[in-house]
């Protein structure tokens, strides 16, 4: 009886990697899903909060852009924390869905900014808020593209910079918007 390994037979090197992968994005799997769930929790939360204060939200001509800043940056967790949470994915198709996702919130965040430019609201830490945690998801996209699993890594500080941008942006909505 032979005993095949990986190098032994077409097709067996590529089951291999599979498997390697899988078993890699499954050790994410409860960070991941603590995520989504956060993700999820605090997208409607903010739903919530700007149906409550909406005629007073459309009062002001640049804090409908920043609702949907806040609901993107949580929805844009909630998506790539799905994405990994696929089965028997590879590394390369999470890269294109995170690397896509990434780019798709960060185009859409650059927008809003610019349609607010004039409102006399900015800051830097407003702008840092909306370009930054769009960022290291397309470098992990990038990454996992190219078949580096290193790239996971990078999907840790694109949720905590997300979650503080959609904080940030919900305390504005819900908080300051009553003084």
């Amino acid at each position: 009886m032979q005993v095949l390994s990986a190098g032994s037979a077409p097709g067996f090197a590529i089951i291999e990697q599979a498997t390697m992968e899988s078993t890699l994005i499954g050790e994410w799997h409860d960070f991941l899903v603590a995520q989504a769930g956060a993700s999820a929790a605090l997208t409607g939360l903010i739903f919530v909060g700007v149906s409550i204060n909406l005629e007073r939200i459309l009062k002001f001509p640049h804090l409908p852009t920043r609702a949907l800043e806040a609901i993107l940056t949580l929805l844009c967790v909630l998506l790539i924390s799905t994405w990994g949470l696929v089965p028997n994915q590879s590394c390369r198709v999470l890269g294109v869905e995170t690397l896509a996702t990434g780019l798709v919130t960060w185009a859409v965040q650059t927008r809003a900014l610019l349609s607010t430019r004039h409102s006399g609201y900015e800051t830097r830490l407003r702008v840092l808020l909306n370009q930054l945690p769009a960022l290291p998801f397309v470098v992990a996209g990038a990454l996992l593209v190219l078949n580096q699993p290193s790239g996971l890594y990078w999907i840790v500080p694109g949720v905590v910079l997300s979650l503080i941008s959609g904080l940030y942006c919900a305390w504005i909505l819900l908080v300051e918007i009553q003084r």
